[in-house]
């Protein structure tokens, strides 16, 4: 399993965000279409019908945000040693994905995966990506098999940033 960019590829699986477990919300890229998971959203978004793809409320890092992160941490430690109370158990946040059809536009949950935010070259290029796999069904399928293909090869937790974004711009073509 890897992130790259706002998404989180388990073997040949692609998510938008990070995996869902249990009854948590979030949304899988499949060859079939958008794949709504989680309590409270359901629904698959055939490719076919799928004219747009965007994503909102995506935090992005910044020194300020990785300071506050350690100040957390850092409080959160000292309070729970002080206290011997565990001060996590909180959510990570959660971005909003839409999935456009003749419909209309389709909201979906999915949590975040990166603790400290994306970077906004990630951000950029997989706006980029989401967007590419709207722009017809050659498109969608062959990105989204090449980003499924290094799922599967891929051996190894998260990539640094350097090949994360050279991965993005491959997918983005």
């Amino acid at each position: 399993m890897a992130m790259v960019g706002l998404f989180w590829i388990v073997e040949g699986d692609v998510y938008v965000g990070a995996k869902p477990s249990g009854l948590a919300p979030g949304v899988r890229l499949t060859p079939e279409g958008v794949v709504a998971l989680g309590d409270g959203q359901d629904g698959l978004y055939l490719w076919e019908d799928v004219n747009a793809l965007t994503v909102d409320g995506v935090p992005v890092k910044s020194l300020k945000r990785q300071a506050g992160a350690v100040k957390d941490l850092v409080l959160g430690t000292v309070m729970s040693l002080t206290l011997s109370v565990d001060m996590g158990g909180e959510a990570p946040p959660l971005m909003t994905v839409s999935v456009g059809t003749p419909d209309g536009d389709h909201e979906l949950a999915a949590y975040v995966a990166a603790a400290n935010g994306y970077s906004p070259t990630e951000v950029d290029l997989s706006r980029a990506l989401l967007a590419r796999l709207t722009e017809g069904a050659a498109t969608m399928a062959t990105t989204l098999a090449a980003m499924s293909e290094w799922g599967r090869a891929w051996e190894g937790g998260t990539p640094r940033a350097a090949e994360r974004e050279a991965l993005l711009r491959e997918w983005v073509g």
